[in-house]
């Protein structure tokens, strides 16, 4: 039923207008678009609070749908069920390839886990507070305080090696972990592509986070392992300490 493999993905982004910032659009489209073509845009909240102004002003500039849902009780939201609700009917209609599910909100948690149980990629955006829970549950979570943009409209590549800035241990960590796994040669050289599979199967691990919009360019940057070409065009990677 979604055999499209000639054509880009079709991409459903929904957002938690309650629990997300306007701020972080941009770069969660900039992202979303390079994996695919974001035809579903829809944004979930109570459209008459005043707290949603943000998102209303950007709604009509960005093609966005103004799902309605009033707060049923007093102080609290029917967003997260009527956003998981319309998720399931785009999952069953079977012309989705991939969620993006804009929210920093722990309660998306089961239905993360539900998609991707249909092999379908959940891609989280969310704060660096989102629980942990929520980020390992997509198949990749992006930290949209990490995604910021340039002047120029890009994303911002920070450096990670000389010294400029320090190597997050977390992230060597989850490389470390990966390269561990990966099938090395006698030199201890594993396959760059096979490196990034077994990071993204022990985390949600995404190059975005740490500014880069390929795994290469991250790699490259950390000191802590060595890249080079292979005698087919592939890229091999080793780790130095």
């Amino acid at each position: 039923m979604r055999d499209r493999t000639e054509q880009e993905a079709n991409i459903a982004l929904l957002i938690d207008a309650d629990n997300a910032s306007p701020e972080h659009l941009d770069e969660v489209l900039l992202v979303l678009g390079e994996l695919g073509t974001i035809n579903i845009r829809r944004a979930y909240g109570n459209w008459e609070k005043a707290s949603l102004k943000g998102w209303s002003a950007l709604s009509s500039s960005h093609s966005i749908i103004q799902m309605q849902q009033r707060d049923v009780v007093k102080g609290k939201s029917a967003t997260d069920m009527k956003m998981t609700i319309d998720a399931m009917d785009l999952l069953y209609r079977g012309n989705v390839d991939g969620f993006g599910i804009m929210s920093s909100d722990s309660d998306f948690l089961p239905l993360a886990q539900r998609i991707r149980e249909d092999g379908l990629q959940v891609y989280g955006f969310g704060t660096a507070k989102t629980p942990l829970s929520f980020q390992q549950a997509c198949s990749r979570f992006y930290d949209v305080g990490a995604l910021a943009l340039d002047d120029d409209g890009q994303l911002e590549q920070p450096v990670l090696a000389k010294g400029q800035r320090p190597v997050d241990p977390e992230l060597l960590q989850v490389l470390g972990s990966a390269y561990k796994a990966s099938k090395r040669d006698e030199e201890g050289y594993t396959s760059l592509s096979e490196l990034g599979q077994r990071a993204k199967a022990v985390s949600s691990f995404a190059a975005r986070n740490f500014g880069y919009t390929r795994l290469s360019d991250l790699i490259k940057a950390v000191p802590n392992f060595e890249v080079k070409g292979g005698e087919d065009g592939t890229l091999l990677v080793k780790r130095l300490r």
